[in-house]
């Protein structure tokens, strides 16, 4: 149960602060530390991670940086997607599974260093500026 605890709190802080599934935690965590298997590890994330995401979500929305219409459509596509990619995790091994989670992990890290270590460039800007402040609609 504390396992259980400790992986909830640790992923939702990241989840709000890194905007990360929470899954990127919750999966190796349940997998380590509770003994699920990776097919169940990753349905189990799945799961858990839509209260985070709510609770991060409006709480992002709050202070502006939610683009809804954006949001939307990503949501929608992923529909599709989430099937497929549950079709394809059932018919893999879990230990092709589990590669292949750590293989996304690697090109993920992979990826942040490299957009760390080059020359900052400004974001661009969406929406119109609301009376004044910094924040986007």
């Amino acid at each position: 149960m504390i396992g259980l605890i400790a992986i909830g709190v640790a992923a939702g802080v990241v989840a709000g602060l890194l905007g990360v599934g929470g899954g990127v935690l919750f999966v190796p965590g349940l997998v380590l530390f509770v003994g699920l298997s990776q097919h169940q590890a990753e349905a189990t994330s799945l799961l858990a991670i839509v209260p985070v995401a709510l609770v991060g979500t409006i709480r992002q929305d709050r202070y502006g940086n939610v683009m809804r219409a954006d949001a939307l459509r990503l949501g929608l596509l992923s529909l599709a997607g989430a099937a497929l990619g549950v079709a394809l995790a059932n018919a893999l091994s879990g230990a092709v599974l589990r590669d292949a989670f750590a293989a996304l992990l690697i090109v993920v890290a992979g990826q942040l260093a490299y957009r760390t270590l080059r020359p900052a460039r400004e974001p661009p800007r969406r929406g119109r500026l609301r009376g004044g402040s910094d924040r986007l609609d």
